[in-house]
């Protein structure tokens, strides 16, 4: 009898919230993913420019805490922050990414993307700029107009990590068969 391979089954929705933390503006976007489908639930910064420090903190929490608690993402994809020759600079934001990763609940797993990947995953190269990135989520995502950087590149690590766990489901399942054969 010949053997058969079932079809995949569809994965359920998942909706994943992309964070770009920046001391000025926090880019956010929310995704759901369908499949291979991409639907833009939300997507924006949180600009705290003309607050002081500690202010821009509590203002980049308060605001994550809001969307979070409004859209309930299941995960969260964030970038990771790279090496900045400006020690000052690095610092701060390190502290707004603190804020914005102290914002998600504990429950909600977070999975960290370097910006190189991210561009990778979207455009094809590493060595990407932001406008090549912000055109092709606006390409990816079907939207009528070209998000602001931060935003854009906050939908890029969503769509990033989209990719990622189509890809993760799919050698998964591929395993699988492999798997109850060896048996």
């Amino acid at each position: 009898m010949p053997h058969t391979a079932a079809l995949p089954v569809p994965a359920a929705p998942m909706r994943i919230l992309g964070l770009d933390p920046g001391s000025r503006r926090t880019g956010f976007g929310l995704i759901e993913c369908h499949g291979t489908a991409l639907m833009v639930l939300a997507y924006g910064c949180l600009n705290v420019e003309r607050a002081t420090p500690a202010a821009r903190l509590r203002r980049i929490f308060s605001g994550l805490a809001a969307l979070i608690d409004h859209h309930a993402p299941q995960e969260v994809a964030i970038e990771r922050v790279f090496v900045s020759r400006n020690v000052d600079s690095a610092l701060k934001l390190g502290q707004a990414r603190g804020a914005a990763l102290c914002a998600i609940p504990e429950e909600v797993p977070v999975f960290e993307y370097a910006p190189r990947a991210i561009k990778l995953a979207l455009v094809g190269s590493g060595a990407a700029e932001k406008r090549q990135v912000a055109h092709m989520v606006r390409t990816l995502l079907a939207l009528r107009e070209l998000p602001v950087a931060d935003a854009a590149d906050a939908l890029a690590a969503a769509v990033c990590h989209a990719h990622a766990r189509r890809l993760t489901r799919l050698v998964q399942q591929m395993a699988a068969p492999a798997h109850r054969m060896a048996r």
